[in-house]
């Protein structure tokens, strides 16, 4: 397994304050269109902020916009570890 692929993790299994770039998202068409929606796509860069105890929401910031994700949907968003914060 390459380096870069090591480094990738769930948005859900970050810890909070770490930061990384969007790689890949599982999910279908409907799951895409409403992560866009909150401007997180491929190749984007983010920060998670927080999260909740027990599978709650998931809280990241991009650039200056602050987004909250559901546990579900945060699992399939794949992510690049590129620091923390």
């Amino acid at each position: 397994m390459s380096e870069t692929k090591a480094n990738r993790i769930s948005l859900a299994q970050m810890r909070s304050g770490q930061k990384g770039r969007i790689v890949e998202i599982n999910g279908g068409y409907g799951l895409a269109c409403k992560l866009d929606a909150l401007g997180i796509r491929t190749g984007k860069e983010i920060t998670k902020i927080s999260e909740q105890l027990v599978r709650g929401p998931v809280l990241l910031q991009q650039d200056r916009t602050q987004a909250a994700v559901g546990f579900g949907m945060a699992s399939k968003v794949l992510v690049e570890i590129t620091g923390e914060d």
